[in-house]
């Protein structure tokens, strides 16, 4: 199977290790992963400032990356949802942009989503002895029905120990250029995050998003919590290699 990486601003920017992650899973389980080097930002930060035009001249560049991919899967629920329920309206007085814009949303995935949907995984081949929580990011839980295929992906790794999130649902304060804007309040919703969080005496927070893992993260830090939060590629990643540990 054909798959052509969508790797977002923030993995290509600041986490590179995610998409490497992405990568080497998906090839362990079969797949053909390529980078099509034509991608660019998917327009959210724009579209979300009111700048529209310059929103639909980036998704354009997206579009024609991955006119010709197979699959292509994305590290970000929240980029995944831009284009399926943005990309239409962009392009709905364009109507060769608006067919590809549904050409790209048929076969875009989120990570977590592909391995359980598409791939069907259901068990992990390897080992990663930790506690671990999760959280669900409002973009990829609200917009794109990202909510079981994560837990599902974590209930598959031998030796882990999955903690429930008190009040999971609740947003992390990121929410892009909302941090930026009122950071004050996106401190404190962060904060309340946290306080869950450290309520469950894990070792790693996990989730799908790198925006709201990059604001939790920042926070643990200043607050000294001792917990490392993981992109569930990376921690896959680390499961399949912990495989040989066990052995």
């Amino acid at each position: 199977m054909k798959v052509a990486l969508l790797a977002t601003c923030l993995v290509d920017q600041l986490y590179p290790a995610v998409a490497h992650s992405v990568s080497q899973v998906l090839r362990r389980f079969g797949c053909e992963v390529t980078f099509p080097p034509g991608q660019v930002c998917c327009g959210q930060p724009a579209l979300n400032s009111g700048y529209f035009d310059d929103a639909r001249r980036v998704a354009a560049r997206v579009l024609d990356a991955f006119e010709d991919a197979e699959h292509v899967v994305t590290p970000s629920g929240s980029c995944a949802a831009m284009v399926r329920h943005h990309y239409e309206r962009l392009f709905e007085d364009e109507p060769a942009r608006l067919a590809a814009a549904q050409r790209l949303s048929g076969k875009l995935h989120e990570f977590s989503q592909f391995l359980v949907n598409v791939l069907k995984v259901e068990r992990i081949d390897g080992w990663f002895p930790h506690a671990v929580t999760f959280h669900p990011s409002c973009h990829g839980a609200r917009l794109l029905g990202v909510r079981e295929e994560p837990l599902a992906l974590l209930r598959a790794v031998p030796g882990l120990s999955l903690r429930p999130l008190p009040q999971a649902d609740d947003c992390c304060g990121f929410g892009g250029t909302f941090a930026v804007k009122l950071p004050e309040i996106s401190l404190a919703i962060a904060d309340e995050k946290l306080r869950h969080v450290a309520e469950t005496g894990v070792s790693f927070l996990v989730g799908t998003d790198l925006g709201c893992l990059m604001h939790l993260s920042g926070r643990m830090q200043r607050r000294g919590l001792r917990v490392e939060a993981l992109h569930i590629a990376q921690l896959v990643e680390r499961a399949l290699g912990g495989a040989a540990e066990k052995a």
